[in-house]
């Protein structure tokens, strides 16, 4: 085999294995922003104890979003929650978003519990009923801390 034609087979070999790595990276890491359309809501919660950007957004289960940003409203002092839900995914004004756990230690994730309204949130809208994180440390403290001053 000459050099110019092992040349050849190896710089083919190292485009297809980019392209390959590129469209893992993409997939697995979830870079949903080549591949979906999706529309931004958000919410205010008291406590987002645990939450991380990128966290899942679940209804009935089924990952429907993520979400894309937590900052805090200085003006309330709540944390608002920005998540971005698939377009095919449509979430009424009443739906509720809870924070809950996934496992006893697993990490965070909003599950929205649908509502029966007829109107439905659009780009940019607020979900009204929001429940905050349980914080088990806290609980934990409590009940341990009760039971020896008993």
């Amino acid at each position: 085999m000459t050099d110019r034609k092992r040349d050849f087979y190896v710089g083919v070999f190292v485009i297809v294995t980019l392209i390959c790595t590129g469209y893992l990276f993409l997939v697995v890491g979830e870079m949903s922003l080549f591949f979906k359309d999706r529309y931004a809501i958000h919410g205010y919660f008291s406590s987002v104890s645990g939450l991380k950007k990128g966290a899942s957004v679940d209804l009935a289960g089924v990952r429907v979003g993520n979400v894309s940003g937590i900052t805090i409203d200085t003006k309330h002092l709540v944390a608002k929650v920005t998540m971005e839900i698939d377009s095919y995914i449509e979430v009424s004004e009443d739906s509720i978003a809870s924070i809950r756990t996934a496992g006893v230690i697993g990490e965070k994730f909003i599950e929205i519990l649908p509502g029966g309204s007829d109107f439905m949130l659009s780009e940019g809208d607020e979900i009204q009923y929001t429940e905050s994180a349980l914080d088990i440390e806290s609980l934990i403290k409590k009940f341990i801390f009760n039971n020896e001053s008993s």
